[in-house]
């Protein structure tokens, strides 16, 4: 009976001893993201969708209150209705990655602003932050607008990492009026739990390998230097009711659905959820380009009509 006692322990001990090494291992690894380059073919890829749409594309370099450049595109409608939206890409991308969403905003009136996100892309930046960076960067990229710009109406759209990014910066600077927020994590911690099971079992992640994301937020946020427990989209609809438009992917297995239930049900604001019937992480536009269109764009229309009411 002892040795079949010490055996279980064994059996429950390894798997949480073997995550929470995996867990301290890739606290670094998450703040330095593969970088997917902007190659010239890309850029191509690019400028055929802005041809087929009639925007106008022109760089823009922003410096980031911490001295790193953010690198981008201003493409502004060929027939604008004084509104922009200002694109957040996934973690691992580019600007390029939000490039269909670019085309359907852009048909219909809305300048865009895409900008690579610091540590991804041509933009500077020695680790990624998931947010707590992030927003400020935001801020200095939305003054860099308004010194070119006259923007009526600002809004954000993002997906994955780029959602969460969206709903921080909305939280914290209110000239972001509303957010489109697709495959959002809920916060970094709940994020970890799904990394720790594989991206297939999150309740691994929570019981059996919960060491190793307990570790991997843990160490990362001191070899950074921020506190983990900020970097949450959730606190930030929270703490700010800006409208929000939360998508969520019904087989999504690196970010399931749970996050944005999360989120919706802390959102202060005026808020609708849509989750999308067999599409895959950030895949929404996709599997259901007619929905996404009417549903992104009289969240917008809405929204801009009714400050436009206001206004008058």
């Amino acid at each position: 009976m002892k040795r079949l006692g010490r055996i279980l322990v064994i059996l429950i001990l390894f798997p949480a001893a073997l995550s929470a090494i995996g867990g301290w291992f890739a606290g670094p690894m998450f703040l330095h993201p593969i970088k997917r380059p902007l190659t010239t073919s890309l850029i191509r890829e690019a400028d055929e969708s802005f041809k087929h749409t009639h925007g106008t594309r022109e760089d823009i370099v922003v410096r980031a209150p911490d001295g790193a450049l953010l690198r981008g595109w201003k493409v502004r409608a060929e027939k604008p209705n004084g509104s922009w939206v200002l694109l957040f890409h996934g973690v691992s991308d580019n600007r390029i990655g939000v490039i269909g969403q670019s085309e359907l905003l852009l048909q219909n009136g809305y300048s865009v602003l895409m900008m690579d996100a610091r540590s991804h892309g041509d933009s500077e930046g020695p680790i990624a932050t998931y947010g707590w960076l992030e927003r400020k960067d935001t801020s200095a990229v939305i003054d860099a607008l308004e010194r070119t710009e006259r923007p009526r109406h600002l809004f954000a759209l993002g997906e994955s990492m780029g959602a969460g990014i969206a709903l921080q910066s909305a939280g914290a600077d209110s000239r972001v009026e509303a957010v489109i927020a697709e495959a959002s994590f809920a916060n970094l911690q709940e994020a970890a739990y799904d990394y720790a099971g594989l991206r297939q079992y999150p309740w691994l992640g929570k019981t059996l390998f919960a060491p190793g994301a307990w570790l991997m937020v843990y160490r990362g946020e001191h070899l950074a230097g921020f506190p983990g427990a900020e970097v949450s989209p959730m606190k930030a609809v929270a703490a700010r009711a800006f409208p929000v438009l939360i998508i969520c992917d019904g087989e999504d297995h690196a970010l399931p659905c749970r996050h944005s239930e999360m989120i919706f049900r802390a959102a202060l604001g005026p808020k609708e959820f849509w989750r999308v019937p067999r599409a895959y992480h950030t895949a929404a536009l996709g599997y259901a380009p007619d929905e996404f269109r009417k549903r992104v764009l009289g969240f917008l229309d809405r929204l801009r009509n009714i400050r436009s009411d206001v206004a008058n």
